[in-house]
């Protein structure tokens, strides 16, 4: 598919409606509208967390990843081609060198609903007010303990003052949203479901549990054995509070409840127990450049040879984008009789 220049030639209209509306849909096959991106800025985090990566990891060396030009690049084809949600991930994002300056950038790109960031928070303390003034609208941090011992464990580096640190730092700022992302494993810190809430509640902010993923091959714990679905976290908050469910819906796939009379709201991603594949708005693209069409499958299209062998041309690089979508498969099957089928870690995924 091409892209005509009379989809790009100037009308009469302000220079953002006038993207906005000549902007080509991305639509898969499936008929579902790709609105929202997840980029990974780097696989590098200063955490090792047992479900996201082994104790001892090979990082990517330096000339396979790629540069915050040619990440910035790519968001700002993304959001000419009608995506107008942008999330950073990692690894930890707040640790690449000079990403200040490629989230500066892209949160003046014109289009953009949202500019969103995932974080482990070890850097939130002196980078909240940064993030905010540079356009990220809301954050998610991830928080599976309070705990300072079982944090080292879960985190095997993380210390647990810095993090709550930069979390009531972001507090301060006024972020649109702040979410806690927690991943519940059986025999580690199930015991905290009710704590993990009701520290968000008491902070005002929202919390999502996450199953844990079977992304790469762990050498800490056999995840069918640590394996705690979001069904059993309901009913573990479920015997305390009330949860209602909201119609409202977000930029991803929680699913959100209201908690009594509280401002928190809590999310349910049940990715292993609840296939939410059909409602699939996004994509992914590694900080190797892979275009990951699914978290759960292995369709890809290498946009780093796209943008290398034809550097600075965007339109080459939408017809590429706009190709990959016919490759975004109709749902994703993690286990295969038992056994993950992935051997990525999430780190290399784009968190």
């Amino acid at each position: 598919m091409s892209l005509s220049t009379s989809k790009l030639k100037m009308s009469h209209l302000e220079p953002q409606e006038e993207a906005q509306q000549q902007a080509p849909k991305l639509v898969d096959k499936h008929g579902r509208h790709i609105d929202y991106v997840r980029l990974s800025v780097t696989d590098r985090c200063d955490f090792r967390c047992v479900y996201c990566m082994s104790e001892e990891m090979t990082f990517l060396p330096r000339k396979q990843v790629l540069s915050l030009e040619e990440i910035y690049q790519v968001a700002k084809t993304f959001t000419e081609l009608g995506v107008n949600k942008l999330r950073l991930t990692g690894g930890e994002p707040l640790v690449r060198k000079n990403v200040m300056s490629l989230i500066e950038k892209i949160g003046s790109l014109p289009g953009l609903n949202e500019l969103l960031l995932t974080t482990n928070g070890s850097q939130l303390e002196k980078l909240a007010a940064p993030l905010k003034a540079a356009g990220v609208t809301r954050i998610n941090v991830s928080l599976d303990s309070l705990d300072a011992e079982s944090f080292h464990r879960m985190t095997r580096t993380g210390k647990l003052d810095k993090v709550l640190r930069g979390i009531e730092a972001a507090v301060d700022v006024g972020f649109e949203g702040i979410r806690l992302n927690t991943v519940i494993l059986r025999g580690r810190n199930e015991h905290e479901i009710l704590d993990l809430l009701e520290y968000a509640i008491g902070l005002g902010i929202n919390i999502a549990y996450i199953e844990e993923m079977p992304l790469g091959e762990v050498s800490d714990h056999d995840r069918l054995e640590t394996t705690f679905s979001n069904d059993d976290v309901r009913n573990v908050i479920s015997e305390r509070y009330t949860l209602s469910a909201i119609e409202e819906t977000t930029a991803g796939p929680s699913r959100y409840y209201e908690v009594d009379s509280h401002q928190t709201r809590v999310g349910f991603i049940s990715p292993v127990s609840h296939n939410f594949c059909d409602t699939c708005n996004r994509v992914r693209l590694t900080v190797e450049g892979r275009l990951l069409l699914c978290l759960g499958n292995e369709h890809s299209m290498d946009l780093r040879k796209v943008l290398r062998e034809n550097p600075g041309n965007d339109d080459i690089l939408k017809e590429h984008i706009i190709k990959a979508m016919d490759l975004k498969p109709l749902r994703h099957y993690f286990y295969d009789k038992d056994e993950p089928q992935l051997v990525r870690f999430m780190n290399m995924t784009g968190g």
